[in-house]
Order: C-alpha cells, then structure tokens, then sequence
C-alpha cells in the first residue's frame, strides 16, 4: 500500500489536460498526453526531461505497442506513433463519429485490445460510446450510451472489468470474459460522494486495490475490491485527472491533473 500525506509535484508540465499515464518498464519513462494541446509526453523521472511529440490532433490515449512505438486514441481514429521520429500514422477509424466527438482514455486489457472511450466535447448526454481495438485492427462499439468515458482497468484476475462514466459519478464493474473480450452485468462499485468530485482515470495496483482520481476533488481515492475506501491522496490542483504506478520496483503513484 502507498503510503503518502500528499503528492509531491513531479513535473511543472502546465498541461491545459493532462491525461493516460502509463509507465514503460523497459525504457523507465512515463507516457502521458496532454488532449487538447495534440501533445504525447514521456517522461524521465530521473533527470526531469520530458519530451513531447505533436499527434496533429487531440489525444485522449497513448499505449505501448509490443512491436514498439505507441498506438494513440486521438480525436477522429486510432493511429501509431513512431518515439524516434514522431511521426503519426492513422491504423482505422471508429464508427460513430462525428464534428463533437473525441477520445477521452484508453487501456489495453491483459490480451493487448485497447479498450477506448469517447465524449462530446458539450457533454451531450449519451453522445459518447466504449469501443475495443483488437490487435487485427478490428473495431467493436462495446457500449453504447456513454456521456464522458474515462477510467478503466481490470481485476488481479482479469474476470472483472472497472469503468467509469464521470457523469454518472461511479465506478462501475463488468464481467469480463478473457478469451471473447466480452463484457457483461455491469453493476456499480462505489459512487462518490465528495461534492463537486467527478470520478475520472483510474488504476489497480499489485494487490488489487482501485485508485481513482476525482477531477474537481483535489484527491486521489483507494478502494479495496469490495468498495472500501482504504486511504485518501491529497493532490495539490482541483482537476485531478487520472494515475498510474511506476518506477523501478512499481511504487510511485504518478498523477496528471488539467488547468
């Protein structure tokens, strides 16, 4: 379990939406984007470098690709990136776009598909929709009816999926079918009932705990798999957006927060 009183700042990054951390654990940086600005970011949390890439177009993801390089949810597609000379290039698109709708986050199950969500950017209720990108560049719309798509992860044992719709102000949970990558009996996990607290990104660390980031809750929150709150993060900045671990032994908890 971490143990902290409060989040110490790791990069001065001034991102209008900070966003997607992941840790890359061959090359000890950390993955994040910046949506609106088109930025992917790696991070070098030993010197304090980061570099940052134009994507051409908002970026609500960047995930690690095993062949290298990174797969990015940007605004109208999915599209990879090359880390040694930036160029992006466009994979597929997704059904169901159109001039209001952009990605907003993305993870990869344990089977590498990239599960990713969208919103319209006026928060149109049910505007938005879950998609799956498997690794044949196939693309399935997994759920419908979603208004702003953002934290997902899976259980230690990968049958459980956790989701977050922010509207709704809840974790969710599905059950999840490893093999199909099918999901089912969506069921609520915890609601949040910090007011003005929307919950946002999430992560779930080596013992299976969930910690979520509460945008406009200045805080990062840690369930148990029952739905029990075990600690509280407090974090310097209102609009607390997401979170991942990393560093050498996976024991820092990064968090990007938005403007």
């Amino acid at each position: 379990m971490l143990n902290c009183e409060q989040a110490e700042l790791a990069l001065d990054a001034k991102a209008d939406l900070g966003e997607g951390p992941v840790w890359d654990d061959q090359t000890h940086q950390l993955v994040w984007v910046d949506i609106m600005a088109c930025r992917v970011n790696l991070l070098d949390p030993s010197s304090g470098v980061n570099r940052a890439f134009d994507a051409g177009s908002p970026v609500g993801a960047a995930v690690l690709r095993s062949s290298g390089g990174l797969v990015l949810a940007q605004k109208e597609c999915f599209a990879q990136m090359d880390l040694q000379t930036g160029a992006v290039t466009r994979l597929c698109g997704f059904p169901g776009i159109g001039p209001l709708i952009r990605m907003n986050d993305a993870k990869c199950d344990p089977q590498g598909r990239l599960w990713a969500g969208t919103l319209s950017t006026d928060l149109r209720p049910g505007a938005g929709a879950l998609y799956r990108l498997d690794p044949g560049g196939q693309v399935s719309r997994m759920l419908p009816d979603v208004t702003c798509s953002n934290g997902t992860d899976w259980s230690l044992d990968g049958k459980t999926m956790y989701y977050v719709d922010s509207m709704t102000r809840r974790v969710d949970c599905f059950d999840f079918d490893p093999v199909s990558g099918t999901i089912a009996n969506r069921r609520t996990f915890v609601e949040i009932e910090l007011e003005g607290a929307l919950p946002d990104g999430l992560t779930v660390d080596a013992e299976g705990n969930v910690w979520v980031a509460l945008w406009g809750g200045s805080c990062i929150r840690c369930y148990n798999p029952a739905g029990e709150l075990l600690t509280t993060v407090p974090v310097p900045a209102s609009q607390t957006s997401s979170c991942a671990f990393g560093g050498e032994d996976l024991g820092d908890l990064y968090i990007t927060s938005a403007r």
